[in-house]
């Protein structure tokens, strides 16, 4: 995952649970609770994410993270470019995909006529 997807990653997760512990946010995210830490610290330091105390239990003070007006526009722009590397990436499967399909001699009718339609385990013949 690159700096911006864990980013993008953690400004999520927050938003949709702010009383998520870093513990919880490691496992979430697949990373180690040094990393969840440094992301969330980073985050905080950098204004997009606030921290305030909450009553976890009668006995412990937990944190809730909150994201800041300047937080919810990072996590819109993190998405849009998100999602504009995505469709890209899409895009060159999309015609790696056909490519190989002709060099393999595919019939157009299995890719759905001039394009790729069916999922690619229905292309897969099995012998």
């Amino acid at each position: 995952m690159s700096p911006g997807e864990i980013q993008l990653q953690v400004l999520r997760a927050i938003e949709s649970n702010p009383e998520l512990t870093q513990r919880q946010l490691a496992c979430v995210l697949g990373v180690s609770l040094g990393k969840a830490h440094y992301c969330v610290k980073a985050l905080v330091g950098k204004g997009l994410v606030k921290m305030g105390n909450f009553s976890h239990s009668q006995k412990k003070l937990g944190y809730a993270y909150l994201l800041t007006p300047k937080g919810i526009k990072s996590k819109a722009a993190l998405t849009a470019h998100f999602l504009q590397r995505k469709m890209a990436e899409y895009e060159e499967l999309r015609q790696e995909i056909e490519s190989a399909a002709k060099d393999s001699r595919v019939k157009k009718s299995q890719l759905g006529g001039g394009g790729l339609k069916k999922p690619a385990s229905e292309l897969v013949t099995h012998k």
